[in-house]
């Protein structure tokens, strides 16, 4: 009985760091991306850039995080897109 109990104990532990390890790099997209979204928009708003917001911008800005910001001030300087 003692025996069951320990593998169900060191089991559980084990399925907890596998999530643990797959949870970690997803927060780590998540924050950048929201920092991302709020420098895009903190940057149009103070700089007045005239950057559009909108589904495009917010897509590449989501999917890059804060490198995704700096593609898009590029391509805005050179006149390329946004």
């Amino acid at each position: 009985m003692v025996v069951v109990q320990l593998i169900a104990i060191l089991l559980a532990l084990v399925i907890l760091y596998v999530l643990y390890k797959l949870i970690k790099p997803i927060t780590r997209l998540v924050i950048n991306s929201i920092v991302g979204i709020i420098l895009l928009f903190l940057l149009n708003l103070i700089f007045g850039l005239g950057i559009p917001i909108n589904i495009f911008s917010i897509i590449i800005v989501a999917l890059s995080g804060v490198a995704g910001v700096v593609l898009i001030l590029i391509l805005h300087f050179l006149g390329i897109a946004f």
